[in-house]
């Protein structure tokens, strides 16, 4: 956060707003000294389009964006407004902390006064917090223009700028996911504002029912339907009707769990092996959620109203498998998937839209066990058992800028399968992929590879210095493209 405002917090963090105002003068939201500071939510955004007068008639325009944060509203002046679609970097310059009521403010400051002019609210809505440190905020909007994932970062000149991180979603059917972001369970007081799902641990899948035939796409896109011939038969329920639903595709152990080591065997599977693999251990399609029915697109509706409805339907039957939810008690859910071996919970605002591709406050996964996809841009020779082989993986994820660094090597939780399946799959390359410096000890003995396949590893957290502590492979992902990949915090 700006310097200004962590010296600010030290004592009254409003200190400045109401020493630049009059009470009596403007329309702004001024709270006398002394009062104390709301508990709100702590998701608030709002960007407030501020109109200044200037000389012969002209006026100045600039965009004020507000965080809740701590009990007030952190702010950024955008000159040029906060970027919809990603591209360039934009400039955005600290400003004081406002009070919360200032979120709902529209009107017209009396000229004199300070910041004299019009005040009308451009965008506002839910932000989700993925890091908030001293130079480096990033956070995911769910509002009417700003979705998804953004950045602001702050300058050397004590600047900050602001970018949009994640691509437009592309048009056309609603068969872009829609994504959570990675936080904790919702505080006590708006427990029952929420409802809880078990996360499941397998491949994101969208199903489009039409025809009385079946479309199977992954998170990426990709068209997946061959690969998972045993979900072709559809529930009776689906029978003469047209349906959208999003689901998981996972492999059950023989407790009923998912075991994603499990599913590795099928994600690239295209030949004709698929059909004596689904035989032999079918997969099953856990289903949590209906997009659109028999022509009526669904999206708008609330997330209460979409699962009772699914509820409704009764979609079982077959491998498909409609997927248990729960309104409030989501620390009791979440202590269930511990309990059950569970990756952990997915908490979903009760009134929330599905935004297909934005990541965004609504949905927060909880995980049990920390998990993080990664690009792979080479490998190093193994030692003992592994010689002659692959040893360990070269690890990366895309930075805020877009470029691929370097976040480690993974050489444990590898089979020997996995290994000797590998080695086919890295295409060679003389330069090493990643953008940052890498350690001296990596590039000594490396084979690099073109930046191609997308796996996910289980790991402790972060270094100071972006590397990951202890990670350990948990296989490839097909629903996943490289582009994809960020550090999740």
């Amino acid at each position: 956060m700006p310097a200004r405002g962590r010296a600010r917090r030290d004592g009254d963090p409003l200190a400045e707003h109401r020493a630049e105002r009059d009470p009596g003068r403007t329309a702004e939201p001024v709270p006398p000294a002394g009062s104390p500071l709301p508990a709100g939510g702590g998701d608030t955004f709002v960007v407030q389009e501020h109109r200044t007068p200037r000389g012969r008639g002209g006026e100045r325009v600039h965009w004020d964006l507000h965080l809740e944060r701590d009990g007030v509203l952190r702010g950024w002046a955008v000159p040029e407004g906060p970027p919809t679609e990603r591209g360039p970097a934009r400039l955005a310059v600290p400003t004081e902390d406002h009070p919360l009521e200032y979120a709902g403010f529209e009107g017209t400051i009396a000229a004199g006064g300070y910041g004299g002019g019009e005040v009308r609210i451009w965008d506002a809505g839910r932000y989700a917090t993925e890091r908030w440190a001293d130079d480096h905020v990033r956070v995911s909007f769910a509002g009417r223009r700003l979705r998804g994932r953004y950045a602001l970062s702050r300058l050397a000149e004590g600047s900050w700028d602001i970018r949009k991180l994640d691509a437009p979603v592309p048009a056309g059917p609603p068969v872009v996911p829609m994504l959570a972001t990675p936080g904790g369970l919702p505080p006590v007081a708006q427990d029952g504002e929420w409802g809880y799902e078990f996360k499941w641990d397998g491949v994101r899948a969208v199903a489009v029912v039409a025809g009385g035939g079946l479309t199977l796409r992954a998170r990426s896109g990709t068209d997946v339907t061959d690969r998972y011939p045993e979900l072709v038969q559809l529930p009776p329920a689906l029978a003469g009707h047209e349906a959208v639903v999003d689901g998981e595709v996972v492999a059950l152990d023989a407790r009923g769990r998912p075991d994603f080591r499990a599913l590795q065997g099928r994600m690239h599977r295209t030949g004709p092996e698929v059909a004596r693999m689904a035989a032999a251990a079918p997969v099953t399609y856990l289903v949590f959620d209906l997009l659109a029915w028999d022509g009526q697109d669904l999206l708008a509706r609330p997330y209460a109203q979409r699962r009772e409805r699914l509820e409704a339907l009764g979609v079982a039957g077959g491998r498909w498998v409609p997927t248990p939810w729960f309104r409030g008690g989501g620390a009791a859910v979440l202590a269930a998937s511990r309990d059950n071996g569970l990756e952990g919970v997915v908490a979903k605002r009760l009134d929330s839209p599905y935004r297909p591709g934005v990541r965004g406050p609504d949905w927060r996964k909880v995980k049990n066990v920390r998990t993080q996809a990664v690009v792979v841009g080479g490998w190093r020779p193994g030692q003992g058992r592994r010689a002659g082989g692959v040893g360990s993986l070269l690890v990366g994820v895309h930075d805020d800028a877009g470029r691929l660094v370097y976040a480690g090597h993974v050489g444990t939780g590898f089979t020997a399968a996995a290994l000797h399946e590998l080695r086919p799959l890295l295409t060679g390359r003389r330069t090493p992929p990643f953008t940052d410096a890498l350690p001296r000890g990596v590039t000594r003995d490396a084979h690099w590879a073109e930046p191609e396949l997308v796996g996910e590893v289980a790991f402790a957290g972060w270094t100071a210095d972006g590397r990951m502590r202890h990670p350990s492979w948990r296989g490839l992902r097909d629903d996943l493209t490289p582009e994809d990949v960020v550090e999740e915090w």
